[in-house]
């Protein structure tokens, strides 16, 4: 991994390209020619990113008895983001090139002039990150919304509405997955920094003298996370961001970064947001969001640990991570010929198995296709029969399937077939009666 990571601009290549041609993730809009930084997720990129929020949802959500969901509007009142100190604070420092007139991010250049024609820049100004949209049919001032830049302010805006109906006691969470859009003035680096964007959230509410324990908690926990998507710890690091660089609201925020090929770059991120959401809503919209302990009547407003978890980052560091090149036997004996696998963790890999009969004559495929019938009740699971089964391995090793099962003339007689091991690629006979228990195991 570390070796791939020297090239760093050959493997991001390698895993656009990759990304394209088997189904992945597309250039938004492409038969238009485009649109800078958009991307489209296709037939395997979206069981991978599903897979990944189903995963997330289950661990954190379902299995738990101190978490609740939540799935709320992209637009709210306007008045959240006057309260949450986004209309002020949510910007970055934009010049402009006078010559070819390209934007940038002030904090990302090095030195006074372009970096595309050296061009002289224009003086830094603050340019606000929030999409701006209009609700009606006038596009008026008094009509203005925006798109929310984040999911947590409706966590907290839903607040009392959540702890009444849900009946938790703190320390609770609230967690949402969802859509968030930033007007990014430097989007890049395919699916990393988008304009639109996925995120999967929590909103932990906790006393004040908890916050401590509570952070170490949830950093552990973000930890075992990234563990069970196959993320390597060498290739993780924490960045203790610090006073007057952190976020309006946070008291503590740890940035956790990951290797990417294009350096090193944050994933996921985690924050004490101390009480100043719910006090700034409750003060702007004149509801009492106090908590009452059922127990002792003690009257607070709750402080809130924020784990903030990228979808669409997760996607790209479980492809780099499983991205790998290697030497393979060919059909000729002492032959050698370099293979791509993505070695994705099997639980959330897009497709499980792969049904590959040997030949397209009827009497293999009848067969074959009853397997697969069987099969995908229990799995996701791909039937193909075109091309010879070395290249479809290597499409199936390609796209991260864990396990391909051939269906040979001998299963017609000794009613076996062939399972191979995506990552060993060893091959074992199993009985086509205890193929689903077999693979059940597996997993």
């Amino acid at each position: 991994m570390d070796e791939k990571k020297q090239g760093g601009s050959e493997l991001m290549d390698k895993i656009v390209s990759l990304c394209k041609r088997r189904g992945f993730i597309f250039p938004g809009s492409e038969i238009y020619g485009g649109m800078a930084n958009s991307w489209d997720y296709g037939p395997l990129g979206v069981e991978l990113k599903n897979n990944i929020k189903q995963a997330w949802w289950k661990r954190f959500v379902q299995e738990r008895g101190d978490m609740v969901g939540l799935d709320a509007a992209l637009v709210m009142n306007p008045k959240v983001w006057e309260a949450s100190g986004h209309l002020k604070n949510f910007t970055d420092p934009l010049v402009e090139c006078k010559k070819c007139h390209n934007r940038f991010r002030a904090d990302h250049i090095e030195g006074k002039t372009c970096p595309d024609c050296e061009g002289e820049l224009t003086t830094a100004k603050q340019f606000n990150l929030m999409f701006k949209t209009f609700i009606g049919p006038a596009e008026e001032s008094a009509n203005v919304a925006y798109f929310r830049p984040e999911t947590a302010q409706a966590m907290f805006v839903d607040f009392r509405q959540v702890l009444e109906t849900s009946r938790k006691r703190i320390p609770f969470g609230i967690a949402q997955i969802g859509k968030a859009f930033r007007n990014e003035i430097t989007p890049g680096n395919f699916i990393f920094r988008t304009r639109e964007f996925e995120q999967m959230e929590i909103e932990y509410f906790i006393k004040e003298n908890d916050w401590q324990k509570s952070f170490e908690y949830w950093l552990a926990e973000m930890y075992e996370w990234m563990n069970y998507l196959g993320l390597s710890k060498e290739h993780i690091h924490n960045l203790e961001v610090p006073d007057g660089e952190r976020a309006h609201y946070s008291k503590r925020t740890v940035d956790i970064e990951y290797d990417f090929p294009f350096g090193k770059s944050e994933l996921y991120g985690l924050a004490y947001r101390t009480d100043f959401d719910l006090k700034n809503h409750s003060n702007s919209s004149g509801v009492d969001l106090v908590y009452t302990d059922p127990e002792s009547g003690e009257k607070y407003i709750p402080h809130v640990i924020e784990p903030t978890f990228g979808v669409d980052r997760s996607v790209l560091a479980v492809l780099v991570e499983a991205y790998c090149e290697e030497e393979a036997p060919t059909t000729k004996e002492g032959e050698t010929e370099t293979r791509v696998v993505l070695k994705i963790p099997k639980h959330i890999a897009p497709i499980k198995v792969a049904i590959l009969p040997l030949s397209k004559k009827e009497e293999l495929s009848n067969v074959a296709k009853e397997i697969y019938k069987e099969v995908s009740r229990n799995f996701f699971a791909e039937y193909d029969e075109t091309q010879s089964i070395g290249k479809r391995y290597r499409r199936q090793d390609e796209i991260g399937t864990p396990y391909c099962v051939t269906v040979d003339f001998d299963s017609l007689e000794d009613k076996k077939v062939t399972v191979r091991d995506r990552d060993t690629m060893e091959q074992e006979r199993i009985e086509i009666k205890e193929l689903v228990n077999y693979l059940k195991n597996k997993f």
